[in-house]
């Protein structure tokens, strides 16, 4: 009698907890107290989701294609006479007990011999339906086995989370979360150059401005290219090295980060390094990422033979940047609505340079297609499913992969003490006392 009192007694606190989750989370929340734990999905979402995975698995699997049957397809009759038919008895593969995650869960499947992980992936869509959660990803990380990730509901929806506080990689920067409800962190030692793409107002200044506060307490200089007038690079003020506002400024400042890269690339040779990060950490010079917003500005002309030479160095400088930065700390992130041949020379040329891409809500299908079309089709069609109240979110692929994901909002505050935030001293080895550039590279 006292254990079954015990456990209704426990029972009762767990459902009065849950049903009065969203009175007490904001008031512990308030106390410093971190409740935004997914109490309700734990206790009441992952059973009810688990038992349906159990249940569903085996007519899934059949239905799929996903299942085996242990008996031959042939039978022979007689001596001579054989008869080729559906196998009964079809067996699922087996799989493990799903494990809960914050935001869902994961379950391995071992496959059957001679399967491959081919028909899971075209079954994800009905394991959505099937389970009726979120999303469904499966992936194969080992030989003989497949992994998959359900996502019971979109962890996309609000305000992403405030970066902690731990201290980041250098070149590190946490800008938001990703669709299984992780941080998004932008490595520029592991893809040293990106491209991001979308329509107007669909997250592209909001995901500089994530960037730009994750690097900024970083040993590592930003330089920015806007020829809007400066008005979304122009914010950070103090803390970027070197800002053109125009082409013409942005001609003399692509061609100083050139002669800062040969510069660097005289001290690797001399040194025997084939990378700046090789070198010893005193003597290193500075990382320097390059940040570019609205590039299609570097290549549209007036027709006039002065504006299409401009547009001609613009495109070569970047390109240069592009082809030899990475080895020597030097870093592109470009942000633009189109990135395709119509807008100038030689861009296709640059984009495949550039292995981290990022999709924002776009008009039309090319937009999406010129910056995942060469990732995965997948990611392509998930790009243009975004909608205009998902400003922020968008698709990012890196290294064959993809994911959805959505960068935070910086603050006017944020960005008022990023502008007072000191650069470091002498980020270009070629301008020691200046690093404003004209049109022919020196110092102004």
């Amino acid at each position: 009698m006292p254990a079954t009192l015990v456990v209704w007694t426990l029972t009762a606190l767990i459902i009065l907890a849950v049903l009065t989750q969203k009175w007490w989370e904001p008031r512990l929340s308030s106390r410093g107290v971190d409740a935004g734990l997914p109490w309700r999905w734990w206790l009441s979402g992952y059973p009810k989701t688990a038992l349906r995975i159990w249940w569903t698995w085996r007519r899934l699997a059949y239905l799929n294609g996903l299942s085996v049957s242990m008996t031959p397809n042939r039978q022979v009759i007689g001596r001579n006479l054989v008869v080729q038919g559906t196998a009964l008895k079809p067996k699922p593969p087996r799989r493990t007990w799903p494990v809960p995650t914050r935001h869902g869960l994961v379950l391995r499947v071992l496959l059957h011999p001679g399967q491959t992980p081919a028909p899971y992936y075209s079954a994800a869509q009905a394991m959505e339906h099937a389970w009726r959660v979120y999303a469904v990803r499966v992936t194969s990380p080992r030989r003989g086995q497949v992994v998959i990730t359900v996502t019971a509901t979109d962890p996309l929806t609000g305000k992403a989370p405030v970066p902690g506080v731990s201290r980041p990689e250098l070149l590190s920067a946490d800008v938001g979360r990703t669709e299984d409800g992780e941080p998004w962190l932008i490595n520029l030692r592991k893809i040293p150059h990106w491209l991001i793409t979308g329509a107007t107002q669909s997250g592209k200044s909001s995901l500089l401005a994530s960037l730009v506060l994750g690097l900024s307490p970083q040993p590592v200089a930003l330089v920015g290219i806007d020829c809007k007038g400066g008005m979304e690079l122009g914010l950070f003020g103090g803390r970027l090295s070197a800002l053109a506002i125009n082409r013409t400024e942005a001609v003399g400042l692509l061609s100083g980060v050139v002669d800062e890269i040969t510069h660097r690339m005289s001290i690797c040779r001399t040194a025997g390094k084939r990378s700046v990060w090789d070198l010893p950490e005193g003597t290193r010079p500075v990382p320097l990422v390059v940040i570019v917003d609205e590039l299609a500005e570097l290549y549209l002309t007036d027709g006039s033979r002065e504006s299409k030479e401009q547009a001609e160095v613009c495109s070569t400088l970047l390109l240069r940047v592009a082809q030899l930065g990475a080895a020597l700390g030097i870093h592109l992130v470009l942000a633009g609505q189109r990135v395709g041949s119509d807008i100038g020379p030689r861009v296709t040329t640059l984009r495949a340079q550039l292995g981290g891409r990022i999709a924002h809500r776009t008009h039309d299908e090319a937009s999406a297609e010129m910056t995942l079309g060469d990732i995965n089709p997948d990611a392509v069609v998930t790009a243009q499913s975004i909608t205009e109240d998902e400003k922020g979110v968008a698709v990012v692929a890196m290294g064959g992969r993809w994911a959805r994901a959505r960068s935070r909002l910086v603050t006017t505050a944020e960005a008022a003490e990023i502008a007072w935030t000191d650069p470091p001293a002498n980020p270009f080895l070629t301008q020691p006392d200046s690093v404003e550039f004209t049109k022919g590279g020196n110092s102004a």
